[in-house]
């Protein structure tokens, strides 16, 4: 029998993307395990994120637990906060700092 399964969370991002380390911080305070896919630097390019969220832009999450798929990380990291989180957290600001999207 095998053991190997896939994390439930999906997580679309690009290399060097604050927005997306953003995501990355949150997903690690909250020890949920996830499957990062890198993607295309050029926008145009991005066609695996288009075809799973319909657009190219990252960050993307697409979380099999709960059947959402979300982009954005502001979108994201409330998502994370109201689905994962516990409640009040001291670093809420730090986690907010990597700016809008």
């Amino acid at each position: 029998m095998s053991e190997t399964t896939d994390p439930p969370i999906t997580f679309y991002r690009l290399q060097g993307c604050p927005f997306c380390e953003r995501v990355t911080r949150l997903l690690k305070e909250y020890d949920l395990e996830y499957r990062s896919r890198f993607v295309e630097p050029m926008h145009s390019e991005r066609n695996v994120v288009k075809r799973v969220a319909g657009v190219r832009t990252v960050p993307v999450v697409v979380d099999d637990n709960t059947g959402v798929t979300m982009a954005e990380s502001a979108n994201i990291v409330d998502y994370l906060e109201s689905t994962y989180g516990e409640g009040d957290r001291p670093d809420a600001a730090a986690a907010g700092a990597g700016g809008d999207d």
